[in-house]
């Protein structure tokens, strides 16, 4: 039980740092409120899933393959930007969060979380490096089911971090000014065109070499 829990634990851990999924979360929450906020965040952990299995079926040599990669930072480039872009396009919106007019459905907020999570060439490195050496170590101690079954706590800690996210992102659309909503909202805008010219930049030096 103390292993599974520091497996949650890493979970939790590799969902906190500032990314921009997170940025995009709480741009969702403070635009649609919980439910959407919390289905982006299901969406992102299914990217994350993915990666999880490919790795675990020995697919990391596909992953790190140059032109898969150089594709990877340059769609996360085109993702990150569009979606910075049409969120400072749209930040007036935030004047009327609370009205519920004009949310997208949720197979769309799924879409967006999965895509903007699945381009994240971080996401990789993250995987890569930190779940691949893990489940190296751990298969030389347990089978195939505790794998499966430790994993599923990587899962668990990522899901209690992306709902406490969506708590977070709503409550900020239930409490506070207008004013303030727009300005975390422009801030979610900027931060995931940040991301996104750093994602186009690493995708450029990586055509370069």
């Amino acid at each position: 039980m103390n292993i599974f829990l520091s497996y949650i634990v890493l979970g939790l851990s590799l969902s906190a740092p500032v990314g921009p999924v997170n940025a995009a979360q709480i741009d969702k929450g403070i635009k649609n409120g919980f439910w959407h906020a919390w289905i982006f965040g299901l969406g992102a952990m299914a990217a994350d899933g993915l990666y999880m299995i490919l790795i675990y079926f020995g697919l990391s040599q596909f992953l790190t393959a140059p032109f898969v990669k150089t594709f990877l930072w340059l769609f996360g480039f085109f993702v990150l930007t569009y979606t910075g872009v049409e969120t400072l396009k749209n930040i007036r919106e935030a004047m009327n969060v609370r009205s519920g007019k004009g949310k997208p459905a949720f197979y769309k907020t799924f879409g967006a979380g999965f895509f903007i999570s699945l381009s994240n060439p971080l996401s990789i490195l993250f995987w890569l490096g930190i779940y691949g050496s893990i489940l190296a170590k751990t298969a030389e101690s347990f089978d195939a089911n505790q794998l499966l079954i430790y994993s599923s706590g990587i899962l668990l800690g990522i899901l209690i971090w992306d709902f406490c996210m969506a708590v977070a992102a709503s409550t900020f659309r239930n409490l506070l000014h207008e004013k303030a909503l727009r300005w975390l909202t422009g801030a979610a805008g900027v931060s995931l065109i940040v991301f996104g010219f750093y994602f186009g930049w690493q995708g450029i030096q990586m055509l370069i070499s």
